[in-house]
């Protein structure tokens, strides 16, 4: 178990690192401590597809992750599936309390095991306008046991954030922004309204609510509202608990 003097320190010399490098040697120093063998920072993107869209450094086998990436398992691994419904971090063995058990699951655990990677433990990594990622830690053979997670839990997100830093993924300053009124007639689109319904709601009239959400639309590059919705809601300029709140 990594004592909590330990991940303090090495939490304070995530903060402070400044390249890619330097994260790897510290995420080195924080497997020693756990006493396991890999260590994986990842966004949960198709990096074959899309090699720029995401952030990883892992130590994991080359031969692991290229199969990884062959089979798309950015967006289907079943670890990463069970950190995008949860921010707290777990073993490996409770991820299907988050995420149920598909067809194909226990090949991709199996083919890791193969690789030596038989448990470890994820701290989910969650920010509105970016992909889903998390940082997770992993043995050859033992693992991790409950207490080892609120230690690692408090390097992850540094971790994290001390990558996007490096990486230059810092949210950008001219990410689409909606006015008032705008986001008005989205949230209650987004409830399911119709424009006459949300026009009488906001005290408007029905061609200027769909002359908003037009211009939100062309604001986002979004071909739909449907769209429109998705990608305010994936940069946190509406939320999930804003639109149940319908009133």
């Amino acid at each position: 178990m990594l004592p909590l003097g330990a991940a303090h320190a090495l939490a304070i010399d995530v903060m402070t690192v400044k390249d890619e490098a330097a994260l790897a040697d510290l995420f080195h120093e924080v497997c020693a401590s756990l006493g396991c063998r890999f260590f994986a920072l990842s966004h949960h993107v198709d990096f074959l597809a899309d090699p720029q869209r995401g952030i990883r450094i892992h130590n994991y086998p080359e031969e692991w992750a290229c199969w990884f990436d062959a089979q798309g398992l950015g967006l289907t691994d079943p670890i990463h599936r069970a950190s995008q419904r949860t921010s707290a971090p777990f073993l490996w063995n409770q991820a299907p309390l988050w995420a149920p058990p598909r067809p194909g699951d226990e090949s991709v655990l199996a083919e890791a095991r193969r690789h030596g990677i038989a448990d470890g433990l994820t701290i989910p990594a969650h920010l509105p306008g970016d992909a889903h990622g998390s940082v997770s830690f992993a043995w050859r053979e033992g693992g991790p046991d409950l207490g080892d997670l609120p230690l690692a839990g408090m390097i992850g997100p540094f971790a994290f954030e001390a990558a996007r830093q490096i990486a230059g993924r810092v949210p950008e300053a001219n990410r689409p922004k909606l006015t008032d009124r705008q986001r008005d007639c989205l949230l209650w689109i987004a409830r399911g309204k119709s424009d006459w319904v949300t026009s009488r709601l906001l005290n408007l009239s029905q061609d200027t609510v769909a002359e908003h959400v037009k211009n939100a639309r062309g604001r986002y590059d979004a071909p739909t509202r449907m769209a429109l919705m998705i990608r305010a809601l994936w940069d946190g300029t509406i939320t999930f608990g804003e639109i149940a709140n319908n009133r």
